[in-house]
C-alpha cells in the first residue's frame, strides 16, 4: 500500500498537512461536517487541495509529514506552488533515515 502526504489550504490561508493511502477519501472527509476530518480544518472551508505526493511506506510518510509540518508557512507555500520541491524533501528525508539504519 502506498502512503501520500498532502496539503491543504482553508479560507483563511492556513496550511494543513496529512498522509494517506487515499487522498481523495480524506479530502472528502475533511470537507465533511462529520467527525472523520482533521478537526484543524474544521470551519475553514472551502478547502483546496494544494499538493499530493506519493512517499511510500507508512513509516516514512509519518517521518516526512512530521517534517513538513514544522517547516515555516514560507516553506509551505513555496511546496505549494512549486510540488517539485517537495518530491526532493522526501528524498532526501528517506535517504536521510535510511543512513540511519
Amino acid at each position: 500500500m502506498i502512503w501520500s502526504i498532502y496539503m491543504v489550504k482553508g479560507r483563511d490561508q492556513k496550511i494543513y498537512t496529512g498522509i494517506s493511502t487515499d487522498v481523495a477519501r480524506r479530502f472528502v472527509e475533511h470537507q465533511g461536517s462529520g467527525t472523520k476530518g482533521a478537526k484543524f480544518l474544521r470551519g475553514r472551508g472551502p478547502l483546496e487541495l494544494l499538493v499530493v505526493m506519493p512517499v511510500g511506506n507508512r513509516g516514512d510518510a509519518l517521518r516526512v509529514e512530521r517534517r513538513v509540518k514544522r517547516l515555516p508557512r514560507s516553506r509551505k507555500e513555496d511546496i505549494a506552488r512549486e510540488p517539485a520541491i517537495l518530491s526532493l524533501f522526501i528524498e532526501k528525508e528517506i535517504e536521510r533515515c535510511r543512513r540511519k539504519l
